[in-house]
């Protein structure tokens, strides 16, 4: 079976158009519609619906994606095993992670990376919300959460310490919180829709009920919000390190207390196959984020 052709379908899968699939494998969009339509004949069934202005997959199509999806895979590790250089990533690697994790602390990662693999091509969706791995073709996500019962495949990468913070406007005239419980009587800036803080008391995990006037749906509403002077922010310390250096912001430190470090997690559509670029990508970025 044609590896091209099973890339186009893919991709088409992916993008959502055939132009867009042609545009990822720097083909011209005929030979991506000639690619397509040959691998129709070859399965001898329709994949995709097409018109001017839109594609679907066939209910055919939806029961074939998974099944090109790993022969692709399989003829990637096939190529790896054979490799002259196997310690090389080559190809393009589509990851996704939050926009302020990812402008912070991965994208310049990334740019390190791709100067040790110059054969590597890398694509980054940076978005707040949890995108789905396998609709958007995504080969891996980093995510900093506590994460929920999923069928994807998860490797635990390390902690993102957090610390409460504000800007020294809001604290000026106010008794700053000392103990976990004071936080009530302070404004605090939240993420849309939270209501508790975990902050760690010794050997117990505290949930601490919270409120606030402002909440927002990115750490960088949380962040500028705070620096405005509208109340205190549990923020990653990666995020703030640069605002408290430069007097911005002040950390506020808790008796007995701290907030609950969350963990840094690589996330995986399968388990099976997993390709060198991002077994490389993985082992390299957890050995940085571990380092000072």
């Amino acid at each position: 079976m044609d590896a091209s052709a099973l890339a186009v379908f893919v991709e088409a899968a992916s993008a959502g158009s055939l132009a867009g699939a042609a545009r990822r494998l720097r083909l011209e969009p005929l030979a991506a519609s000639r690619a397509l339509a040959a691998l129709e004949r070859q399965v001898g069934v329709r994949l995709m619906q097409r018109s001017t202005r839109s594609l679907s997959l066939t209910a055919e199509g939806e029961q074939f994606l998974p099944h090109a999806r790993a022969l692709l895979e399989a003829e990637s590790a096939a190529l790896a095993s054979v490799n002259q250089q196997p310690d090389q990533a080559t190809g393009l690697l589509r990851v996704t992670s939050s926009a302020a994790f990812g402008r912070k602390l991965l994208v310049p990662f990334i740019t390190r990376f791709m100067r040790r693999h110059p054969a590597l091509k890398v694509d980054v969706l940076m978005s707040d919300r949890v995108v789905d791995l396998i609709d958007e073709g995504l080969d891996l996500a980093i995510r900093l959460a506590r994460l929920q019962d999923s069928s994807l495949i998860a490797r635990r990468l390390g902690d993102s310490p957090r610390v409460l913070v504000a800007s020294p406007d809001y604290l000026a005239g106010r008794e700053p919180p000392r103990a976990i419980e004071d936080l009530e009587r302070h404004d605090c800036v939240l993420a849309t829709g939270q209501t508790h803080w975990q902050l760690r008391a010794g050997d117990r995990l505290v949930s601490q009920r919270i409120a606030g006037r402002f909440t927002a749906n990115t750490v960088e509403g949380i962040h500028e919000a705070c620096v405005g002077g509208l109340g205190i922010a549990l923020l990653s310390e990666w995020e703030v390190k640069d605002a408290i250096a430069d007097g911005t912001m002040v950390r506020v430190p808790l008796a007995h207390a701290a907030p609950e470090p969350l963990p840094i997690w690589a996330v995986y559509p399968t388990r099976q196959l997993l390709p060198a670029k991002v077994r490389l990508f993985v082992d390299e970025l957890q050995r940085q984020l571990a380092a000072p």
